[in-house]
This record gives structure tokens, sequence and C-alpha cells, in this order.
């Protein structure tokens, strides 16, 4: 445990609960996050989570950008200048399911034969997920609390057996987190906001 772990725990508990509340000031917050978690993750030899970052911080960008000019016919009906919460078409989720687990398999590959990364296969499947996860939020879409959900469970074994106890406990937060946003934001697409 050191004060990396501690700050990056704090930082991404407040950016998540502002996500998941339909708030555009997650997106200033999670900037410091990825910079924050880059370290942690150096530290520990999580290449593959520590190499999300820098993606992370572009798709956080792109996010930022999505949820605050939206196109005409994507505008919330509670405030025209805000994105509203959609859902992904169902024949997408083919295509993002193969994506995942090949690039996954590439990834995990990689990292067991380059790295010392004591999980690969682990650390590069939740590195899919959590991209699949980020663009999803960036988008707006509901079924990314699924996603997330699935992440924080999977980064829940990965901390534990890295030993990261906050961020162990942080996930599990997310998780409930994830839970409570996927609610709110059930409401928030079925009132077209």
């Amino acid at each position: 445990m050191n004060w990396w772990e501690i700050l990056s725990a704090a930082l991404g508990l407040s950016c998540v609960i502002l996500a998941g509340r339909n708030s555009k000031y997650n997106f200033y917050l999670g900037y410091v996050y990825n910079l924050f978690l880059t370290m942690l993750f150096w530290q520990q030899s999580l290449y593959a989570a520590m190499a999300l970052q820098p993606v992370a911080f572009v798709i956080n960008i792109f996010g930022h950008w999505r949820w605050t000019h939206p196109r005409l016919y994507e505008r919330s009906h509670g405030d025209s200048k805000k994105l509203r919460v959609s859902k992904v078409n169902l024949k997408v989720w083919g295509v993002y399911a193969g994506i995942v687990l090949s690039a996954g398999t590439c990834l995990a590959s990689i990292l067991e034969t380059f790295t010392s990364d004591p999980l690969p296969w682990l650390d590069a499947y939740i590195l899919m997920l959590t991209f699949l996860a980020q663009y999803l939020s960036a988008q707006k879409r509901l079924e990314c609390w699924f996603v997330w959900m699935a992440v924080n469970v999977a980064n829940i074994a990965l901390y534990v057996a890295s030993g990261l106890w906050i961020m162990t406990g942080v996930a599990a937060l997310y998780l409930i987190n994830g839970i409570v946003s996927y609610l709110n934001w059930r409401e928030l697409y079925k009132n077209k906001c």
C-alpha cells in the first residue's frame, strides 16, 4: 500500500461516482486519475493495465467531447447541451465480443512472452473489456455499466493476486457504484435524458 494507490483510489471513486450521476465533471478527474494509475501500475509491473492509461486518456477526451457536443438527434430532452443515454444495437455486441476475445488473446500472448506480468491473461482481458467499457461510457450507452461490473469483478481478482488491497476495496466500491449507476442511467434512458 502506498500513496499512489491511496490517491488513485480517491480520484477513481470520485470520477466514477460523478459519471454515474451523469456529471460531465467526471472527465476532469479522469484526466488526473489516468496519470496516477500509470504510476501505480508501473510500480506493480502490471504492464497491460499501465498501457491502458494513455489510451484511456484519449477516450476520456473523446467522451468529454461527446457528452458536451451531442448531435441534434442525440440531445437529452432535459438539456439540449447534453448527450442522452442510449443503447447498443444488438448486432454490434457480436463485433465487440470478437474484438475483445481476439485482441485479448494477442495481448496476453505478448505479455506472457515478453514481460514479467504475473497474470498476463487476466490483465490482458481486463484491458480489452476496460477499453470497451470506456468506449461505451464515452458514447453514453446504458450497457456500459454491465461491462464495467464485469471489469470490476475481474479487477478484484487481479488486485488480490497482486497485493493491491486498497485497489481491491476500490474495485468492490466500483462494483456497487456500477449497480447504482446502471439504475440511474436506466431512468435517464426511459426519460430520454
